[in-house]
């Protein structure tokens, strides 16, 4: 075998071919079109001319890395959790519905996990964006007359966040901005700054029952906007969003020419009583990358199957946004291939009855927590209307043992081992999360605690300590 080194090309498709280190490139250097550099003929890299070698280590993490930072985790982290040792820990704070143990996934989808594994059909690589079969059974199930969809308005994701980030990512540049609702789910701040993209808060009104502010959300939008985000309905605070409130978030967009990133994994999770239209149906000219994902209506979030639904309008997004989605699904091959083999039977052949019963056991919880935290003096729970959380504002003023939300769910931890989520992850201060998933009579044993631990710090208004000291 001869001496030489051999740098391999390759295109889109694979092995394009073999250069012999000693033949020369179009350009005349020893760097090929695609970045690669030539092998010298001991195959050692050839020095760049100019460049000295390092003389110690240096090793760094990126920019990426170090901009990186969950709100969440930098603020539970840095909290002093040490339960009481005389109570069982109840935690409130975990947005996974599968927990306790108390919402297993019907049998119908466990089945289609087998049949896909038995199958051995899905044990190889997935083309990025997802097996044609397993897109055009999300197309089928989640196509309207009002926004209808083929498979190919469908890119497969390791998860509703992969989602999340892919629609960021082609969206925006470094020096964009994208509008964000506060309170509002921390992954978006979290991957936006670390792309170099400013994060703009837009209020929402809890006397509204969480509506948009949209005189607020209009004001932020300039020409570097690059995206809006709605969540509909919400994590963390458990509304859904009415038709005509959906249409004016809508107009908003339109008057401003800004898409739409529509968080819709809690999408069809609302009470009875309550309807959630998609953001898609009701628009005609915005156009939308609605995200979504089995994780949380199909209770199986660690099995990391998500999704982008491409819904262009007037073909705003045209087929350059379209590859360049492509393109970034390639950066980790796409989803897990047996779940995609498994998803069509998952879509078609759930039970409603499983649904209905999910969303029984929700609302019956958020009413449990509701009405037993109404009554408590110093808190004023909003009733939610879908999802599974309840949001619960603190009177800060009439705990005066305690420096802000932090601080109040710190102590119900050490005091009741009672743990909520502090609002002030969600950059929204004095209010905390509750997690409404927990088993009925643990969430009843919670609220007496939080009763408990609220009536012993609670002081009313005339109380202050001028009062006292007389």
């Amino acid at each position: 075998m001869d001496n030489k080194a051999y740098l391999v090309q390759m295109n889109g498709n694979g092995v394009h071919g073999k250069n012999p280190v000693n033949s020369k490139t179009p350009n005349g250097t020893g760097v090929t079109g695609s970045g690669l550099h030539r092998l010298s003929g001991n195959s050692s890299l050839c020095p760049t001319k100019g460049k000295s070698r390092r003389l110690r280590w240096d090793v760094k993490p990126s920019e990426m890395a170090n901009n990186t930072l969950n709100p969440i985790r930098a603020i539970v982290d840095g909290m002093k959790l040490t339960p009481n040792p005389d109570k069982p820990m109840i935690a409130l704070s975990i947005g996974d519905p599968t927990v306790f143990g108390n919402l297993p996934t019907d049998d119908t989808v466990i089945q289609a996990m087998k049949d896909a594994i038995d199958s051995q059909q899905y044990n190889g690589y997935a083309p990025s964006i997802g097996y044609l079969k397993s897109r055009q059974a999300l197309a089928n199930f989640y196509s309207s007359p009002e926004a209808p969809l083929t498979a190919e308005d469908v890119i497969l994701t390791s998860g509703c966040s992969q989602a999340i980030d892919l629609a960021i990512s082609v969206l925006c540049n470094p020096g964009d901005n994208i509008l964000v609702p506060c309170p509002g789910f921390s992954l978006y701040k979290t991957l936006a700054v670390s792309m170099g993209i400013e994060v703009k808060l837009y209020n929402l009104l809890p006397e509204k029952s969480w509506e948009a502010d949209l005189k607020h959300l209009e004001s932020l939008i300039d020409e570097r906007t690059s995206c809006l985000i709605v969540t509909n309905p919400s994590n963390p605070c458990g509304s859904v969003f009415t038709k005509e409130h959906i249409q004016k978030i809508l107009k908003v967009a339109s008057r401003h020419c800004v898409p739409i990133l529509a968080d819709e994994i809690y999408g069809n999770m609302v009470f009875p009583g309550c309807s959630c239209p998609s953001l898609a149906s009701l628009s005609s000219d915005v156009p939308i990358l609605s995200c979504g994902g089995l994780a949380k209506r199909w209770l199986v979030p660690g099995w990391r199957m998500g999704w982008i639904l491409i819904h262009d309008r007037n073909n705003v997004f045209g087929p350059a946004l379209r590859q360049g989605l492509v393109k970034l699904s390639q950066r980790i091959l796409g989803a897990c291939s047996i779940i995609q083999g498994a998803l069509e039977s998952i879509l078609n052949n759930t039970p409603q009855s499983f649904y209905n019963n999910t969303i029984g056991f929700l609302k019956s919880n958020s009413e449990i927590c509701f009405n037993e935290l109404s009554t408590v003096p110093g808190l004023n729970p909003i009733m939610p209307s879908g999802a599974m959380y309840l949001m619960v504002g603190i009177e800060m003023d009439h705990f005066p043992d305690f420096k802000g939300d932090v601080d109040f769910t710190e102590h119900l931890v050490t005091e009741q081992s009672v743990f909520c989520l502090p609002a002030s992850a969600f950059e929204y201060p004095n209010f905390f999360r509750i997690v409404v998933t927990v088993p009925e009579e643990m969430m009843v044993e919670a609220c007496g605690r939080i009763r408990e631990f609220c009536q012993r710090h609670y002081r009313p208004s005339s109380c202050n300590s001028n009062d006292l000291d007389q």
